[in-house]
Order: structure tokens, then C-alpha cells, then sequence
């Protein structure tokens, strides 16, 4: 059976290294190994940006911006099993969020860990679209039939709040659907699994490295952003935190910082975990170890925006002019088959 899978990254930031890592290099290897049918729908959830302050004027330049930075990666945008779209463009997402937040239930909503912790740190402006908006990223991949979508750990209660409301349309309108109103994706482990991932990657910030590398982190030391000079990525690296055991070792609990760069030096070139961490075990130089990852990280950093700056403006527009137009259709196939179900059009 073909699968459908969505992915996407907001746009109302710079995007650094760890969005790099965990989000857009595995979709590339996704699409490279889609099979005959597969559909991946690559999108920029500009909608989402209006659940926290934001910098409207800055806003439809970041989103250009951003969707560059798969094409620089190597997403292959002349695919035909590729759609790239703006969120935005496509108003199926707004109806079909309200739609679904009508058989969302409040406890449901305040459970979700992402706004507990949003809200804390926003308290002064707190709205009702960061309550809410897990209904919109319900309905974002809800309209594809997706089965699979590749996020971080902190997503997790999202995807599983989108699976609930798809069984439960699905449960309630069976007689009008037997075959299901929704397709609902799979389940967390299945996602992990189709990643070839036993867990989500999660990059550490440089200056704290019990915490995750973040757009919104106010300590720039701690986060290498994508169109950081190389030298300065390379210093950031130098300065990160670490530990005084002078033994290197995996161990995320006892020596994250440690841990974090090594994970970087994997990642950033395509190595194998195992012999990685075999050959670092044990050695008590940790100035080696970075050098070793600055040195990666420049590279990489070099490479990336020599790629990205080939990226023109009229490549992009043309690419999403025919990504929204085929991603248009298909969700308001699926919001018809809803607007049927809940009585607003025919049956």
C-alpha cells in the first residue's frame, strides 16, 4: 500500500542546526527512498506563527527563506511524488482546524504538555489559537491522508490528539463511511520505526546541554543557526559546555554536553554511531572532540549555504505554484467527503 507522509517547519524563526538534523535531513533521505505511489507533502505551517508574538512584517520573507532551505538540502522539487506548499494558501487547513476543534474536548486540549510550557513562558499572551492550534495541526495532516509524519519527541501528544479525532469522526460517521473519513496515521512507534530511528533526534543547546537546541533560545551561544558564519559556529562549539570527568563517554544523563557533541559529529557527517562512540570512549581530551565537531560543523555550514545561495526566487515561486495547485485538490477532496458527513453540502 502506498503511504502518504507530511512534514514541515515553521517560519517565524531562523532555523539552526538541530531543525537541520532532526527535521529536514531525514526527509531528504525519506523522499530519496519513496516507493512508486508514495505522495510527501512538504509544507510551511505559516498559520502556526500566530500562536506566539510574532514579526508580521518579516513573516512571508522567513517563509520564502525557509522553503529554500529544503531545496539547498537536496529535496528533489521536480518530483512528482513532491508537493511544497504554504499552509496559508490552502483554506481547507482553516476549515477543517475549526471543524475539528468542535469535537475536541477542553481536557484533551489542556493536557498537552507543549501549552502548558508555551503558556508559562508567555503569560502576559496567552491566546486562544496556542490553546487550540493542535486541532489545526490535526487538520494539516488529516486533509492528506497522511500515515506518517515525521516530528520531534515534543510532538508526540500532538500526533496522538490527531489519531483520536480521526477515530472518533471516524466512529461517529461510519454508516456513511464504512471505509473511514479519515485515514489515521500511525502509531508513535511506527513512526519512529519508518525514520529507522529508536528514538527522536533531539540536538542540545551548546551553553545547556539539558535542554533542547531552540529558534526561540535568547542564549545565541548555545544554538547554531543555518546561516551562521562558519568560524562563529566553529567558536560556539569550542565554548560549549561540557563536563570535569575527563573521560568521554555516551551518556545522556551523566555527560550531555559530551554526549550532544558527539551526536553532532554522527550526524553532521553521515558516520556510524557505534564506531564513533567506540573510537572517542574513554579519551580524556575533550578539546580534540570539539575541534573535531567545529571543524565538522564548518563544513557543513560551508557547503549548505553555497547550496542555498543557488536557490532562485522564480525556482521557488514556480515550485510552489504547482505543489499548492496539486496539494489544493487533494485536500478539498478530503474536506468535501467532511462537509458531506457534517450535513453542510449534500451527501
Amino acid at each position: 500500500m502506498s503511504k502518504n507522509i507530511l512534514t514541515g517547519l515553521q517560519s517565524n524563526s531562523n532555523l539552526h542546526i538541530g531543525n537541520y538534523l532532526g527535521a529536514i535531513k531525514p526527509i531528504i533521505k525519506i523522499q530519496q527512498s519513496l516507493e512508486s505511489g508514495d505522495k510527501l507533502y512538504m509544507f510551511v505551517p505559516d498559520l502556526h506563527s500566530f500562536t506566539l508574538p510574532t514579526e508580521h512584517s518579516t513573516l512571508f520573507a522567513n517563509t520564502m527563506s525557509n522553503l529554500k532551505l529544503y531545496i539547498a538540502a537536496g529535496l528533489d522539487v521536480q518530483s512528482s511524488q513532491v508537493f511544497m506548499f504554504r499552509q496559508s494558501f490552502i483554506p481547507a487547513h482553516s476549515e477543517l482546524a475549526w471543524i475539528l476543534s468542535c469535537f475536541s474536548y477542553i481536557g484533551e486540549m489542556e493536557r498537552m504538555t507543549q501549552f502548558k510550557a508555551k503558556s508559562q513562558s508567555h503569560e502576559q499572551s496567552i491566546t486562544l489559537g496556542l490553546f487550540s492550534y493542535p486541532a489545526l495541526m490535526a487538520a494539516d495532516i488529516l486533509l492528506y491522508n497522511c500515515d506518517y509524519i515525521p516530528v520531534g519527541s515534543d510532538q508526540q501528544q500532538h500526533l496522538e490528539l490527531t489519531r483520536n479525532l480521526a477515530i472518533r469522526l471516524n466512529n461517529k460517521f461510519t454508516s456513511l463511511y464504512p471505509e473511514g473519513l479519515f485515514r489515521v496515521p500511525k502509531v508513535w512507534k511506527e513512526q519512529l520505526e519508518f525514520m529507522s530511528l529508536r528514538e527522536a533526534v533531539k540536538v542540545r543547546s551548546l551553553s545547556n546541554p539539558l535542554k533542547k537546541m531552540s529558534k526561540s533560545d535568547h542564549d545565541i551561544k548555545g544554538t547554531i543557526y543555518l546561516n551562521d558564519d562558519p568560524e562563529i559556529a566553529s567558536k560556539k562549539i569550542m565554548q560549549a559546555q561540557t563536563d570535569n570527568l575527563a573521560s568521554i563517554d555516551w551518556d545522556w544523563q551523566n555527560q550531555p554536553g559530551i554526549t550532544n557533541l558527539l551526536q553532532l559529529l554522527i550526524l553532521l557527517t553521515d558516520s556510524d554511531k557505534s564506531s564513533v562512540i567506540e573510537y572517542w570512549r574513554g579519551k580524556t581530551r575533550y578539546g580534540e572532540l570539539k575541534h573535531e565537531v567545529s571543524e565538522a560543523a564548518a563544513k557543513f555550514l560551508t557547503r549548505f549555504q553555497q547550496n542555498l545561495s543557488n536557490v532562485s526566487n522564480e525556482q521557488l515561486i514556480n515550485t510552489l505554484n504547482i505543489g499548492e495547485a496539486q496539494a489544493r485538490k487533494v485536500a478539498n477532496q478530503t474536506l468535501l467527503k467532511v462537509q458531506k458527513a457534517l450535513g453542510l453540502r449534500e451527501f
